[in-house]
């Protein structure tokens, strides 16, 4: 089994290390990860500019390729050719914040298990719900632990094609949770705001502030069961169609 583990915090991310040693267990790893953070960065594909990747050395000479791209330009670039081992599986994390409903299409975690889908590889995103504030290293043996059995449960029952898992792990040791719970996309609340400033010579400049962003606790969703201490798993396709919504759409006078 060769397993490629990426994410969106950089190559010497800590969640990325402890992913990775967990999922050698299963198999062969290989690391292909940006070279800095590309936190909610979304799904990104470059080509304005050439893509340049470094051999490098991580905790007891584990080897991993740092990439200047984006988390999902590193594994377009390791299925095009950077790495010759045909890839069985794509891994991305572990991300130190939930990524739960809307939040798939901001989460470079998650976007680049869908550059994975994309190309027909079976994938897998693992984020852990870790405090808002935390201080200090945080513990990501449980989640690795946790998205190693997702793995192993994906290899046992192969999905369709294009099809990605995107994993929530509860920020507890593994013996307190309370097993695995199979979700949809819950509903994410942002509060953003818009902060204006001005530069010292006069020119306004923005940031996007404002509060961290909450969820509605519906039960079966991402949210709900995350917040009662399940491991969540959400199975997500990349068909964003509206498929109930096409009746009801050709009903319209589309007449030019």
């Amino acid at each position: 089994m060769h397993i490629v583990v990426t994410n969106d915090d950089g190559v010497y991310a800590p969640g990325l290390l402890a992913l990775a040693k967990e999922l050698m267990k299963l198999g062969t790893v290989s690391i292909v990860a940006p070279d800095h953070n590309w936190s909610a960065s979304g799904h990104v594909k470059t080509l304005h500019r050439p893509l340049r990747v470094k051999e490098i050395e991580l905790e007891n000479g584990i080897p991993a390729r740092a990439c200047d791209g984006a988390p999902s330009d590193c594994i377009a670039l390791a299925v095009l050719g950077l790495l010759s081992e045909k890839i069985d599986f794509v891994v991305s994390g572990i991300n130190p914040n939930a990524n739960l409903g809307h939040d798939l299409t901001y989460s470079g975690t998650v976007t680049a298990a869908m550059e994975g889908a994309i190309w027909g590889i079976p994938s897998v995103a693992v984020s852990l719900d870790a405090p808002e504030y935390h201080r200090g290293p945080l513990d990501y043996s449980a989640s690795a632990a946790a998205g190693r059995m997702v793995l192993e449960k994906l290899a046992q029952n192969p999905v369709d094609e294009h099809i990605l898992l995107n994993v929530n792990v509860p920020y507890l040791p593994l013996d307190q949770m309370k097993g695995f719970a199979i979700t949809r996309q819950g509903l994410r609340i942002y509060r953003d705001e818009l902060v204006k400033r001005e530069d010292p010579r006069g020119r306004p400049y923005y940031w996007i502030g404002g509060d961290a962003p909450t969820g509605v606790k519906e039960a079966g969703t991402d949210f709900g069961e995350l917040a009662k201490g399940y491991i969540s798993v959400t199975p997500i396709q990349l068909d964003l169609t509206a498929h109930n919504l096409i009746p009801q759409i050709n009903t319209w006078n589309w007449s030019i």
